[in-house]
């Protein structure tokens, strides 16, 4: 979740279609303001979506998932959530994601992309087995003048066309290069659509997402931002490890700052949090976005944000038990083995996505006690459908886990792991994780100059972290005007 924050007082953001204009409105009944819709319009778009059998977006369970999400004390709740079983109409086949909206319509564009991005990917999916041809006519539907972001899109779509047919051939399967241009499809038509919707203003407004789609022993994931996708899966000792398989998107990756500068974006962080990039246009200090991919944002898809997301592949193997799904407000206080001991040894299945934003919030109020608890919503997908709903971890793996309460913050043996776009938020590591092979080499470059970081939690300590900062209002629901936050 991103709140607004004022850095330069109550001027506007430059070219903001949101811009305070100096007429006066004598009508207001007959002027649409951005971000609002009538109450009939969602309504009947959520009944649509209910209608779907296997499809879950409020907190609950199924006997192959877990989910729940729960506000902080930042404001709206901005993050979503969904897990769709026989996604695709396919019995074998599930689909979960993530999102973490951002800005004063965060929590719109966040929901309006989980309501509609699975359906453009199950359309694209549908499509592109039937025909390579049937794909190119839908994504030339889409009308519009290039931007930069479109040529960035472009061109790692090509890259990444050029190089899922190289891999598909050597080691992945069939389903990945499908899947992925798939992905690639959906994500793009889903982000020119925010551009033009009427009713959500996502000019400094958008969300991250970590999706997946599951297809028997096939697990195919769509990245982009900070929030992270984790997997819980057993060691050659049978030990319970955490797997990062998403790398957080942040703008001083090596390759997203390379590509925001060249763009003519800036990246540089704020004084009183070093260790936050931030995203900033040429000539503006605004809106300072904490992460280098998301949906909307359009202030910034001149200079260097893309949504083009980083998809992965993984042949999932008995070993492996359960995958997380979260968004920064578990990351930024819970390290991925902490997540995954906690899941492991929540009391049930149902229960082990309640367990784990419960542990989170607890933490939150633990580790920074004058800050603001940030929103948390998670999915649990269980890899395993035959193990009974009465449990998710071996007695072994219940000796192992360690609760919050038993986790020393103070314990001077801790260290920092990992460059910052893996550990995106100082968090502590408890134990060696397992990186993503994509960031290993990144870790390689970047880990050493972690390693003389003090061990204190900088970032958030005594202020509240948001992912932007922007000279706009902030949507408070209940209230007929937006009200301005100031920084703390």
């Amino acid at each position: 979740m991103g709140s607004c924050l004022s850095v330069d007082g109550i001027s506007s953001l430059p070219y903001s279609p949101t811009s305070a204009s100096n007429g006066v409105r004598k009508r207001t009944s007959f002027k649409k303001k951005p971000g609002m819709r009538k109450p009939s319009y969602d309504s009947k778009r959520e009944e649509q979506l209910r209608r779907f059998p296997g499809r879950l977006f409020l907190n609950g369970a199924s006997d192959v998932a877990s989910l729940f999400t729960q506000q902080g004390k930042k404001g709206t709740n901005q993050d979503a959530m969904i897990v769709w079983e026989n996604f695709g109409s396919r019995t074998d086949t599930v689909f979960c994601g993530v999102f973490d909206g951002h800005g004063p319509y965060g929590h719109m564009v966040a929901k309006r992309v989980r309501d509609f991005l699975p359906l453009k990917l199950s359309a694209h999916w549908e499509v592109n087995i039937a025909s390579e041809d049937g794909l190119r006519e839908i994504n030339s539907s889409a009308t519009g003048s290039m931007n930069s972001e479109e040529i960035v899109f472009m061109s790692a779509d090509e890259e990444s066309r050029a190089a899922v047919y190289l891999e598909g051939k050597e080691k992945h399967p069939e389903i990945f290069r499908t899947l992925k241009e798939s992905f690639l499809k959906a994500f793009k038509v889903m982000d020119k659509e925010l551009r033009v919707h009427s009713n959500i203003d996502c000019f400094c407004s958008g969300t991250t997402a970590v999706t997946l789609i599951k297809q028997g022993q096939d697990l195919i994931i769509g990245n982009v931002g900070d929030s992270r996708a984790v997997l819980g899966t057993r060691d050659q000792d049978d030990s319970l490890i955490a797997v990062q398989l998403t790398v957080d998107l942040k703008p001083n990756l090596p390759r997203e700052e390379e590509r925001i500068k060249r763009c003519k974006g800036r990246v540089f962080a704020l004084q009183d949090e070093p260790e936050v990039a931030r995203v900033w246009l040429p000539n503006y200090d605004s809106p300072g976005l904490a992460m280098a991919r998301a949906f909307g944002d359009f202030c910034l898809k001149d200079f260097g944000l893309i949504s083009v997301p980083e998809i992965s592949y993984r042949r999932l193997t008995e070993k492996d038990e359960f995958i997380v799904l979260a968004t920064d407000g578990v990351w930024d206080v819970l390290s991925n083995k902490e997540v995954v001991d906690i899941v492991a040894s929540a009391a049930s299945r149902s229960s082990a996505a309640c367990a784990l934003v419960e542990s989170a919030v607890r933490a939150w109020r633990f580790k920074y006690p004058t800050s603001k608890v940030d929103d948390c919503a998670v999915v649990c997908l269980f890899l395993d459908p035959n193990t009974e709903n009465s449990s998710t971890s071996s007695p072994k793996s219940k000796e192992q886990s360690m609760s919050l309460d038993q986790v020393d913050i103070g314990n001077e043996k801790q260290e920092l792991l990992g460059p910052a776009g893996l550990d995106h938020s100082g968090t502590v590591r408890m134990c060696p994780e397992i990186l993503p092979e994509d960031g290993k080499e990144e870790a390689s470059k970047q880990g050493d100059k972690h390693m003389g970081l003090r061990e204190d939690w900088l970032a958030l300590e005594g202020v509240s972290r948001v992912n932007t900062l922007l000279t706009l209002p902030r949507f408070v629901a209940g209230k007929e005007k937006p009200v301005r936050e100031r920084k703390e």
